[in-house]
């Protein structure tokens, strides 16, 4: 547990200044049986890869869904990533979680960005 925090931490300091992304508005974590999926778009200034996603539950699983999901080690980013049910690339995050309750997500990028999102649990 304290390894998840320190790297959550570690993760939050490097984000500062580092974030060339656009830092989306409406990000949402949408409730599912087990845990929640991550739903909104990413938009960056160029051609990256999506490596991983960290929250405070843990990691997060990346999806790449055509046409069954299956887990991979990364997403690539053309520019814009969409992320949802009927999307294509999918993130989920296993957990139990309250709707209304906010999460903050570290999103890490090949080129060695780093971009910090808040998100709310809906259903």
């Amino acid at each position: 547990m304290k390894v998840r925090t320190l790297l959550c931490a570690a993760l939050l300091s490097l984000s500062s200044g580092s974030v060339q992304a656009s830092v989306p508005q409406g990000m949402t974590l949408k409730l599912m049986h087990e845990g929640v999926q991550l739903v909104g778009t990413l938009k960056i200034a160029r051609t990256d890869e999506l490596l991983g996603v960290w929250s405070s539950a843990g990691r997060a699983r990346l999806l790449r869904c055509e046409p069954r999901c299956k887990v991979v080690t990364s997403i690539p980013m053309p520019g814009t990533l969409t992320l949802g049910t009927d999307a294509r690339a999918r993130v989920v995050l296993g957990g139990t979680f309250k709707v209304g309750q906010r999460v903050g997500l570290v999103f890490r990028l090949k080129n060695a960005q780093i971009v910090s999102v808040q998100a709310t649990v809906t259903r």
